[in-house]
């Protein structure tokens, strides 16, 4: 028996598109002898659709264009995701599910059992979880077929009180499907390897597990879809950040041969360069648009997300707007002009000294007699937020934010200033982290200038600022905040860690407080397991850490 393993990159809502490609996938894999061909979790309708799912015309828009697969199903079988009604009146009204198609008709279906509610997923919100499991079986092979979740509760401390796979083995499976919806983040791939792994060796079957491809909004699957023997070893192993079909016999997985293994980056900044550029060019992609704009002001983080936009759509449709004021230095504009000229994109400078003067002069009266101080310099930053969205909405650009998530974290940024934009591209990436970037970025050749990895960060507000003023070193910044954000710390945990006890509690005082910033920022594309957004959910009016 040949299996297929499709890693396709779906558009939620896409219907016409993500069938077509599934039918020609199928064609496909038919002429070239497979028996059974597989696809991701909720792939009909792509993932998460959120609550698309609370409109009856999505379901059933979901029903047809699987009778649509199903027609192309005459001579080989297929598993497809897709959300299903639940025809019994208690309970959620939806199942997600799967189905197995063979003959021209749907054989048999699947429910999934275990449904994520945490971080970033929110299933139970939606799907009723299954009580019933059955093995599907097709050409003398009896299959236990899971989706995603199913295989995850493992470990010392489960997450569900029961495994969809211990009421499978009833049956003498000859080996396991999982259908996923992983998103990636760089520490993903170790667990999804391992959990996929012990259930292996738990149950003592070969696995042919399938993932997404592509970014959806703020989530990136990274795809790698993995083959293991019955012993837990990766025996192949689909490419990632791209789509990829292959082609597996189940008697050599049962033999223990080794098929494919794809180069996995060892290196987290790499993969993170890579999920970057593919959510910059999905989000695009599947919005309709071509080309980006975004602010240059000589400093690193928009030189990195210009490189990432250019790698992503093309130099040519990235411009670069340097807004020099009275208090940009001259090395700023030739570290932005040396940036765009190394990149080959385009820029234009426009200066907001008259546009911050005009603000300040028709607030004369109601500041009269104040000194100089932070609304003076949130004028500037929001000046320039000002000519991006013009230059954005003439031109029908899409604008890229630039803020890092050690700025979102601590409410370094401006309200409608530099902290608008379409889709922030390194608000899940720590300072220090970009500064990697950059040398990953330059690992070939000079693109972005050195001067601006040296130099030291400064927003350029007021006269010789720097972000030292206002901010501990970003090396120990950033070590405080993984220990409160990803690894969830409280200070007296991370003070008994080594760091100094004032530092500690004004650190996370600055991360609580600015909670309403991140409320009203753009959405982050994900990177790391614990990103602000959709993953992140805290309270605004809140008296704790403050």
């Amino acid at each position: 028996m040949r299996i297929a393993l499709a890693q396709l990159n779906y558009h939620i809502g896409n219907f016409e598109d993500n069938t077509q490609k599934i039918i020609d996938t199928i064609a496909q894999q038919e002429l070239a002898g497979a028996d059974l061909v597989v696809f991701s979790e909720l792939c009909v309708s792509g993932y998460p659709p959120r609550d698309y799912l609370e409109y009856q015309e999505f379901v059933e828009q979901c029903e047809a264009s699987a009778h649509k697969i199903a027609l192309a199903c005459t001579k080989v079988a297929c598993i497809i995701g897709l959300p299903i009604k639940n025809d019994v009146l208690a309970g959620k009204d939806l199942y997600n599910a799967a189905y197995f198609i063979a003959n021209g008709r749907v054989e048999q279906v699947v429910r999934k059992a275990l449904l994520p509610t945490y971080d970033i997923f929110d299933e139970y919100r939606y799907f009723e979880p299954a009580q019933t499991f059955k093995c599907v079986r097709y050409k003398n092979h009896t299959i236990a077929l899971t989706i995603c979740e199913d295989l995850w509760n493992l470990g010392d401390n489960p997450l569900y009180p029961s495994c969809p796979m211990d009421e499978l083995m009833k049956e003498s499976p000859d080996f396991m499907i999982n259908i996923a919806a992983s998103p990636f983040s760089y520490q993903q791939y170790q667990e999804r390897t391992f959990l996929l792994s012990a259930n292996c060796r738990k149950y003592a079957l070969p696995l042919f597990y399938v993932n997404h491809v592509g970014a959806q909004t703020e989530l990136i699957f990274d795809g790698g879809s993995l083959v293991f023997d019955k012993a837990g070893d990766v025996v192949a192993e689909l490419k990632y950040f791209e789509e990829d079909v292959q082609l597996f016999d189940v008697e050599q997985v049962q033999a223990s041969i080794v098929l494919n293994r794809e180069a996995k980056s060892t290196s987290d900044i790499e993969e993170i360069y890579k999920a970057l550029v593919l959510g910059i060019k999905d989000y695009f992609r599947k919005s309709g648009f071509k080309s980006a704009t975004l602010g240059l002001s000589g400093g690193i983080d928009s030189a990195v997300v210009c490189a990432l936009a250019c790698d992503a759509l093309g130099a040519e449709n990235v411009l670069g707007v340097l807004m020099p004021s009275k208090y940009s230095s001259e090395h700023s504009i030739k570290d932005a002009e040396d940036l765009a000229s190394n990149l080959g994109c385009k820029h234009t400078l426009v200066s907001i000294e008259m546009v911050a003067d005009a603000f300040e002069s028709t607030l004369a009266i109601e500041f009269a007699g104040l000194s100089p101080d932070l609304a003076e310099e949130n004028i500037q930053a929001r000046s320039r937020g000002v000519i991006m969205m013009a230059m954005a909405n003439k031109f029908g650009h899409i604008l890229l934010n630039t803020s890092n998530k050690s700025e979102c974290a601590v409410g370094y940024g401006t309200l409608y200033g530099d902290m608008c934009g379409a889709i922030s591209v390194l608000g899940d990436v720590y300072k220090t982290q970009v500064y990697q970037l950059a040398d990953f970025i330059n690992r070939e050749k000079e693109r972005i200038p050195i001067n601006t990895i040296t130099k030291a960060p400064s927003a350029e507000l007021r006269p010789d600022q720097k972000d030292s003023d206002s901010l501990p070193d970003y090396d120990v910044l950033d070590k405080i905040l993984f220990e409160h954000i990803e690894r969830r710390k409280s200070a007296k945990q991370i003070t008994a860690d080594g760091f100094d006890e004032m530092l500690v509690r004004r650190i996370l005082s600055m991360v609580n407080r600015a909670e309403f910033k991140r409320y009203q920022t753009p959405p982050i594309l994900r990177v790391s397991p614990k990103a602000f957004g959709m993953g992140r959910r805290m309270p605004i009016v809140s008296k704790y850490l403050s």
